[in-house]
């Protein structure tokens, strides 16, 4: 079976859960032997693992053009002319600003370069709803070239892609919900996303969910049958690090590190305020928080208004090997998600030998034993988790021991193959 595979991100290029999932699920494939997967992203870089998959980069994809004549103009403008429906919308990250754009009827006009090709930047920015829209152009393109038995689409930038996939070549759409805007936004849902994501949900022949939590949100939140939405955990690649890349603390006090975006689904504010809990009865312990995102100067200001800066850190966003340097100097890990789809980070901190803590509203929390739990508001009992880590051992060794075990189970194979389940049923109903 040949998947047409649709993301918007590939390692080592990567902002989130979400690319390391579709590589994660993407590289479990690799190992099943009736499986073959063409990945799509809108750029390539050049620096991509690509001894397991075979990737194709939308930025490397000749499309078919003609000249058009402008009055005004002396030369020809290359550029690509097709009708579509697809509309623009929003960036998905820090934080959902709306990027508002006309165009006038259906016809959207996209310029190709000397090459014939669709320029694309890779990035989240302003420009990401063109980016959206020439993504789906050339995906129709790629479907045509290419021969598949059916199209998998991760996340909703990726389901326009998905739907003109479909639509040209015939073939089911299965997509991959690993966040909805409901997760993001905490509630203030855009508009404009929703339809998005909405129109995904109701063209794809089956929508697999990262976990319950966010399956129930497809359901009761897009009115989708529940039938037609399956859940598929995800997995931690294990991870090697060598002794060159460990760190040493240089320091006897403890660290309790947030790692993610500081963004309102994150939860970083209540990080803050437990962090102030905790440091009023302890102080030999610094807290950290390790990412970037649209929440990140406020929270530095409340810090500097609980006085609490000379024990509080901001890294800046980390990624690669730094990642594993900061969770290597880690006495706890915690993750206090509003709404976290599934979070792959809390597995990556039990595969280091760090006790994590995440909240009870995270897709996580319904497959991990080994972690403490608490409601993402409750800044009490997340001080309290926090200070029993910190101040018995037995505690805290009884976590390592126990989370490595369990996270080592946590494999991306098996995802693949319920994944390929899926995608069995799908083809055999159409």
């Amino acid at each position: 079976m040949r998947v047409l595979m649709f993301g918007w991100e590939f390692p080592p290029h990567i902002s989130g859960g979400l690319g390391t999932a579709s590589y994660g699920i993407t590289k479990g494939m690799a190992t099943l032997d009736d499986l073959e997967v063409i990945f799509v992203v809108p750029k390539v870089w050049g620096d991509e693992d690509q001894t397991m998959v075979r990737l194709v980069g939308a930025n490397q994809t000749p499309v078919t053009f003609k000249k058009v004549y402008y009055k005004g103009f002396r030369r020809p403008l290359e550029k690509i002319e097709v009708s579509s429906k697809i509309v623009p919308y929003t960036d998905p990250e820090d934080f959902w600003k709306m990027v508002r754009s006309e165009v006038s009827g259906y016809n959207l006009f996209i310029q190709t370069n000397s090459r014939g090709m669709v320029d694309f930047s890779g990035r989240y920015d302003n420009y990401l709803m063109d980016e959206i829209n020439k993504y789906a152009i050339v995906a129709s393109v790629i479907a045509e070239e290419n021969e598949f038995d059916i199209i998998h689409a991760h996340d909703w930038l990726a389901y326009p892609a998905g739907i003109a996939a479909m639509e040209v070549s015939g073939k089911p759409l299965v997509i991959h919900v690993h966040a909805t805007d409901f997760d993001r936004s905490g509630g203030n849902v855009n508009p404009d996303v929703y339809r998005i994501e909405k129109s995904g949900m109701d063209a794809a022949s089956k929508i697999i969910t990262v976990s319950n939590l966010t399956r129930d949100i497809v359901i009761n939140k897009y009115h989708i049958d529940p039938d037609k939405v399956e859940t598929v955990y995800n997995a931690v690649e294990p991870v090697t690090i060598s002794e060159n890349l460990i760190i040493k603390k240089g320091f006897d006090e403890k660290v309790v590190t947030f790692l993610g975006r500081i963004t309102l689904q994150k939860g970083p504010e209540y990080f803050i305020e437990a962090a102030y809990k905790v440091l009023q009865v302890m102080d030999n312990v610094r807290f950290v928080m390790a990412g970037s995102g649209d929440m990140m100067e406020r929270m530095m200001r409340r810090a500097a208004a609980l006085k609490i800066t000379d024990r509080f850190h901001f890294t800046g966003f980390l990624k690669g090997a730094d990642v594993f340097s900061m969770l290597d100097i880690s006495d706890v890990y915690i993750m206090p998600s509003v709404s976290e789809p599934f979070g792959i980070s809390p597995l990556e901190a039990m595969q280091s030998n760090v006790p994590v803590i995440i909240s009870k509203q995270s897709g996580v929390a319904e497959i991990l034993t080994h972690a403490v739990k608490t409601d993402f508001w409750d800044i009490d009992e997340m001080a309290d988790a926090i200070y029993g880590i910190l101040n018995y051992p037995a505690l805290a060794n009884m976590f390592i021991k126990n989370g490595k075990e369990e996270v080592i189970r946590l494999k991306w194979d098996n995802s693949a193959r319920h994944v390929r389940d899926i995608y069995y049923r799908v083809i055999g109903n159409n």
